[in-house]
């Protein structure tokens, strides 16, 4: 019986780790009666999308991408809507796909579930045509997210510096938000869509999302006051935001978010400049992923999520050393 082609692309910047070790763990666990493996590391902006691509000209059966959430998208952009799957080793700053589809952020365990050879079809969206698998966002998220891609510095506790900083100096914007049966206009601190369930690192925007429904989950938050930003913050990190009285939250699977002005957005924690028009769909089950095979192993795998807040500080307390 052929060996099931695998490659693995792996981004040697993202998150806060060193890489270097990676292609001993990929070979010493991966199943090589099983697999036949090949290994590369990007070099540039831009260049997983190009690996994949070629990956799936040469007939890959699968495609193992090792970074954060945006090594995941380029990588994930390039197999959609083909037989190619993707795997995942989580090595990201926020790793909130991973998260959702409770992937361990174990590089070892992450692979063993590729050894398990079990797939499912998973939703992707776009927005003007650019796809994203977790998590698109106008706002003050996207607005982070620039100052965070601007930082020499990735982590937890970058990111926690840079809201903070960046809060009282932002102002809120007008949108108006157009799905099939309605048309909302409101000003909104951010405007999230999430396809999963979290930015990362367990903050869960759209905690109610399911990527196997066909739906986008959207959670517009008003402006709201310096007092009420803690509440937010344990609601948001709780999976309880959706109950929040700042918040207003829907499903579709197609909505169009006008805007004064092109300006960007984020796309999976990416920033990148869009019209001022943005149009956000749903596909379903455009893209095969190794996961976890039943829930069982999926509880084993990860811990409780519920304490995702404690989690955060826990790690913020870790990086000041206090």
């Amino acid at each position: 019986m052929a060996k099931h082609k695998i490659l693995a692309i792996i981004n040697p910047i993202s998150g806060t780790s060193n890489k270097e070790y990676i292609p001993e763990t990929i070979a010493k666990t991966i199943d090589s009666a099983q697999f036949d493996t090949r290994i590369r590391f990007t070099q540039r902006p831009g260049h997983a999308t190009e690996l994949a691509q070629q990956a799936i000209n040469e007939n890959f059966d699968g495609v193992i991408a090792v970074g954060g959430d945006g090594t995941i998208n380029e990588v994930a952009a390039a197999i959609i809507d083909s037989k190619v799957a993707l795997g995942i080793i989580p090595c990201g700053s926020g790793n909130g796909l991973a998260r959702h589809l409770n992937i361990p952020l174990d590089p070892e365990k992450a692979l063993e579930i590729v050894n398990d050879n079990y797939i499912e079809s998973f939703d992707y969206c776009t927005a003007n045509n650019r796809p994203f698998f977790c998590t698109c966002g106008i706002g003050f998220d996207a607005h982070i997210s620039a100052k965070f891609a601007e930082s020499k510095k990735r982590g937890p506790l970058t990111y926690f510096k840079k809201t903070l900083a960046e809060y009282l100096k932002y102002r809120s914007q007008e949108y108006t938000i157009e799905t099939g049966d309605k048309v909302i206009t409101e000003k909104a601190f951010v405007i999230a869509c999430g396809n999963a369930s979290q930015y990362g690192n367990n903050a869960f925007i759209t905690p109610q999302a399911n990527m196997q429904d066909g739906l986008i989950d959207v959670t517009v938050i008003h402006p709201f006051t310096p007092l009420d930003t803690a509440m937010i913050g344990i609601l948001l990190f709780t999976k309880h935001i959706d109950q929040d009285t700042n918040i207003h939250s829907f499903r579709t699977n197609d909505l169009t978010i006008h805007r004064n002005k092109h300006g960007v957005m984020h796309l999976d924690g990416e920033p990148i400049v869009m019209d001022a028009d943005v149009h956000i769909k749903c596909i379903h089950n455009g893209l095969n992923i190794y996961l976890p095979r039943n829930q069982e192993t999926k509880k084993s795998l990860i811990a409780p999520i519920e304490n995702g807040f404690w989690d955060f500080i826990t790690t913020i307390r870790n990086e000041l050393n206090i």
